[in-house]
């Protein structure tokens, strides 16, 4: 897989390495729901972009869209932990993230599920990690990015005070939180995040290279 992207000229190391996880602010949402951000975990982060690029199987995914099969903007591929990830620094983010949340978490960080974003045209719509256990119980889901920057933007799944239909685009975006991600920021969705909060990248019409999340997950979290 090749894809012609620009490098920044924040990161320009040419060897992938991780700084200290003290620095990492919490962003508490509702209930019971939290985020965690660190910018710039990663340095080194415009080589790990050309190695993934290179060096990853990626594949386009189909879905059935109402009365439609359509490709879904991105490429993906998944990592089970079980035979290693593409390169070593991911290994090591996993077991530092493993390590930081133990006290929380209370089990290991064990796969890898990586989303190419090629350029503003890739997106992923609104939802929640709520395939397997994340459905019923509180969990976490680490992200990592490299490449170009673009907005996770987070809102709440539903305001009880708030009647179907009625509230305008532009209250239900005072709700949100929107988060820039890329160039090695890390982003760690926590609590009941992925039940009572939805996520999403939005399309953009800036020009945008590519960006790559690797998103860890415990196993049965998907």
């Amino acid at each position: 897989m090749t894809a012609a992207h620009q490098l920044t000229f924040f990161d320009q190391a040419s060897d992938p390495s991780l700084s200290g996880l003290e620095q990492i602010r919490r962003i508490e949402l509702s209930d019971g729901a939290w985020v965690d951000v660190l910018p710039g975990w990663l340095r080194g982060s415009d080589a790990l972009l050309s190695c993934l690029l290179r060096d990853v199987p990626w594949r386009a995914e189909r879905r059935q869209m109402y009365e439609r099969v359509l490709d879904t903007p991105r490429l993906l591929c998944w990592y089970s932990g079980e035979d290693g990830f593409p390169h070593p620094v991911l290994t090591e983010a996993r077991d530092r993230l493993t390590t930081h949340y133990a006290g929380e978490l209370r089990e290991p960080f064990v796969t890898a599920g990586l989303c190419l974003y090629r350029d503003g045209r890739d997106s992923v719509a609104w939802h929640g990690d709520r395939i397997g256990r994340g459905a019923t119980e509180d969990t976490m889901v680490a992200i990592l990015s490299v490449g170009s920057e673009r907005h996770l933007v987070l809102r709440p799944r539903r305001d009880p005070a708030v009647v179907p239909g009625t509230e305008s685009p532009r209250a239900a975006a005072r709700r949100s939180v929107r988060i820039p991600s890329g160039h090695g920021d890390l982003l760690v969705m926590g609590g009941s995040c992925q039940r009572t909060w939805e996520h999403a990248i939005p399309k953009t019409a800036h020009p945008v290279g590519p960006r790559i999340s690797i998103q860890f997950r415990p196993v049965g979290v998907a």
